[in-house]
């Protein structure tokens, strides 16, 4: 009995949810000592609940942000736009697997060169209008054509062509095959906003998702109600969400234990002890494809010589960041995006480490007896990036290198500094599948491709990879892939991090999912309060 008394604490205090409760208890043969009453209080909360007004609090936000889904970039635009007021033809769930949205249903041909999706009936956006295929037609053109800006064009390449079958029905047409297409239409870019004169028609911010956007504020608030017609059943329980920039790490922690929010993302990690220690308090950690990175612009010296960047890449101590500034939430990087928790992880590459002499190696294979270099960082790139850039600094001056840090404000990072500058921090939620990560952040022609590394091998191989059907052959090719960026590429990725986030413990959810922070940023629609 004591067994049970230890894991109904836990459950009180939030250290277990009430799935891994039932297991333990079930395991032990005590089901039929657990009290009526708690058994009433676990199947309440496992019910959604309507109503409350749930608010999160984020960082990442800038006052450059725009309803336009060509512009999307940081996590808090992202998250609210995908969490709350628009749908996507497709989303990824709990386990990493892509289901249906917006679509009921797709088909392909052999080659996967032509894909076919069907609408689902009686989806309205917020304005009452009916969803048709001109919607999702106009809004996937957005992202197309020679005069877009949009960063999910490149994703978009392949494409020649899009049209409307019927009034439900919408046909992609590929120049080659795409085995993980139906993963790309998920993509937060690609949210279906109504169609106007052919036109995507996104100013107003009128979507299909669970809630009506109400109030925008550009790196200060983000508001949306409930929308009553919301076609998705058991989802959007909420009266009202908001959403709060809160980019330092202090206000944020003060903000989820005075109850100012209900729940944050990227907890500070050297105080996440002290959370857990609060039984009004929930710390979630969900092992993902999230990572850090240091991009390098490869076409500016001394970046250019893949020398240096193997020299930097030497001479960053990834075990020292993993205790120091992950406090065991992750694990050491690897210098390729693709992470443990993606299908095709290679395995068998050779972990790089910290080596201070192979970094001065590669410094004399560069000609060079010594380096000088400035890092930009903000913590707005990610959780202590400042920290980790200093952490760099000391270990990368044992290689004879001196890494100058340059604080950056938080506040226009992503605008000012995060493809502007040759060096800075840099985070990734990564993407669920390989090809998706390496188009988007590592093929030549990809806006988003922020060291400006362009590999001929590389590229070829990844539009075979692409189209390779064959699960075997395209594992290969991924393992390959993941070789040369890690060789060759200009991005040092020191750490795979876990996501980290807490809430209130009045808050209830289902399994979390792990493709993206706070629930693959579905948070919104997906929880609910406690009765």
């Amino acid at each position: 009995m004591s067994e049970l008394m230890k894991f109904e604490e836990l459950l009180a205090k939030g250290r277990l949810n009430r799935r891994q409760f039932l297991k333990c208890v079930s395991m032990l043969g005590l089901t039929g000592a657990v009290s009526p009453a708690l058994w009433t209080s676990i199947a309440q909360a496992e019910t959604p609940k309507k109503g409350g007004n749930f608010r999160i609090g984020l960082t990442g936000a800038s006052t450059a942000e725009s309803l336009d889904p060509a512009t999307y970039g940081t996590g808090v635009i992202n998250h609210f736009m995908v969490g709350a007021i628009g749908n996507c033809l497709t989303e990824i769930d709990h386990k990493g697997e892509v289901i249906p949205e917006l679509a009921e249903s797709w088909e392909t041909n052999a080659s996967a060169d032509t894909w076919t999706f069907r609408l689902r009936q009686g989806v309205t956006f917020h304005n009452g209008k009916t969803l048709t295929a001109d919607d999702v037609v106009a809004s996937f053109n957005h992202h197309r054509g020679e005069n877009t800006k949009s960063s999910g064009k490149p994703l978009l390449k392949a494409v020649t062509d899009i049209r409307k079958a019927d009034g439900r029905t919408v046909v992609f047409q590929l120049e080659s095959g795409n085995a993980d297409f139906p993963y790309i239409v998920s993509e937060y870019f690609f949210i279906i906003f109504p169609s106007q004169d052919g036109l995507c028609d996104w100013k107003s911010g009128i979507a299909t998702g669970g809630y009506k956007l109400t109030k925008f504020e550009p790196g200060v608030r983000y508001v949306g109600e409930r929308y009553p017609d919301y076609w998705k059943e058991g989802r959007a329980h909420f009266d009202r969400v908001e959403q709060v920039p809160l980019s330092d790490q202090a206000a944020r922690t003060t903000a989820i234990i005075t109850g100012e929010v209900d729940c944050i993302g990227a907890v500070d990690l050297s105080t996440v002890h002290l959370l857990k220690r609060k039984p009004e308090i929930t710390v979630n950690a969900v092992t993902g494809t999230q990572h850090f990175t240091m991009p390098m612009f490869t076409d500016v010296a001394p970046f250019d010589d893949v020398n240096v960047r193997l020299a930097l890449k030497y001479a960053i101590d990834r075990e020292q960041l993993v205790k120091l500034l992950l406090s065991g939430f992750g694990q050491v990087g690897n210098d390729s995006p693709i992470t443990p928790a993606n299908r095709y992880f290679n395995t068998e590459m050779k972990q790089r480490k910290y080596d201070p002499e192979k970094a001065r190696y590669h410094l004399k294979q560069a000609g060079l007896d010594s380096l000088s270099v400035k890092l930009h960082a903000a913590d707005a790139a990610f959780p202590k990036a400042v920290d980790a850039a200093v952490l760099f600094s000391e270990s990368a001056a044992k290689a004879g290198i001196e890494i100058k840090v340059v604080r950056e404000p938080n506040d226009g990072y992503w605008s000012n500094v995060w493809l502007k500058k040759p060096f800075c921090t840099c985070f990734w939620s990564g993407r669920p599948t390989e090809d998706l990560m390496f188009t988007t952040a590592y093929a030549a022609d990809s806006p988003w491709n922020d060291a400006r590394w362009k590999n001929k091998r590389f590229n070829t191989l990844l539009i075979e990879a692409r189209t390779e059907l064959d699960p075997d052959r395209r594992r290969a090719m991924y393992w390959e892939l993941q070789e040369i960026v890690r060789d060759d590429g200009g991005t040092i990725i020191p750490v795979y991090a876990q996501y980290v986030f807490a809430n209130r413990s009045n808050l209830a959810h289902g399994p979390l999912a792990a493709n993206r922070d706070v629930d693959g940023w579905k948070s919104m629609e997906r929880w609910w309060f406690k009765a």
